[in-house]
């Protein structure tokens, strides 16, 4: 199914803005937020110049702050003609460090936006598709949400994989409607969130990483790891692998 109107949070860089692009190369209209607004007028001059046809909203949003999100998403539904028929909950942040070694409040604001207001932004999307029982509901999740993870990855890995339970209990409780809901699970694509990590196996560039993406979400995939070489199969590897392993994929 092509959803034409597509909301995307923390669209000012990486996955997202990369996520803007490509949708937006397929005439897909979108409505973006995220906290750095200049970044998003800079986005939205580049992409209604280079796809004239395309509606590009834009909004300020901190998804931290959960009020916010109920009034910006509701407004871009009534600003898009038809409304908005496809959120992906893409804002998120990787802060954080092992656990006590004196990080908490950078493990906790990781925590927070990850999760709790990963909940915010599905609860406002999922009241405008209940509302019309229609529309798709996209987490962006990780691959690191197969195991537990050291360092700066705990409490991140712990995170994604909340939003993966929650992913798949929302589609449970949408069963019988025509509402659907996908966790995508992301390896290792170049982004701001991982710049300044210098050896990565597997790693792809952001283009490359993000078209996997698209075709797993507009496929409306349930779950899907990508790219799909090699995180569908090494998912697999990872669940059963020896935790001392663990520590050389983190």
């Amino acid at each position: 199914m092509e959803r034409k109107n597509i909301l995307i949070t923390g669209a000012s860089s990486g996955l997202g803005m990369e996520m803007a692009k490509q949708f937006a190369a397929k005439g897909r209209n979108l409505a973006l937020c995220a906290r750095r607004v200049e970044r998003l007028e800079a986005l939205k001059a580049q992409l209604e110049q280079q796809h004239p046809q395309i509606t590009v909203l834009i909004k300020s949003l901190d998804v931290n702050d959960h009020d916010q999100v109920f009034a910006v998403f509701n407004q871009f539904n009534d600003e898009l003609d038809g409304g908005i028929d496809r959120v992906i909950v893409n804002a998120g942040m990787g802060k954080g460090a092992s656990l006590g070694t004196g990080y908490f409040k950078a493990n906790k604001q990781t925590a927070i936006t990850n999760f709790v207001s990963a909940i915010a932004q599905c609860e406002a999307a999922l009241e405008i598709f209940r509302a019309k029982n229609d529309g798709h509901l996209v987490n962006i999740s990780s691959m690191s949400s197969v195991r537990g993870f050291r360092r700066a990855l705990t409490v991140y890995a712990a995170s994604k994989a909340a939003l993966a339970n929650l992913t798949e209990g929302i589609r449970v409780d949408l069963l019988g409607t025509n509402i659907k809901a996908s966790c995508i699970h992301p390896g290792f694509i170049r982004s701001e969130i991982n710049e300044k990590v210098e050896k990565v196996p597997f790693m792809v560039d952001t283009d490359v990483g993000v078209a996997t993406m698209i075709r797993a979400i507009e496929a409306e995939k349930a779950s899907a790891f990508v790219p799909s070489w090699p995180w569908a199969y090494l998912r697999h590897l990872m669940k059963i692998a020896p935790i001392k392993y663990l520590k050389a994929m983190s």
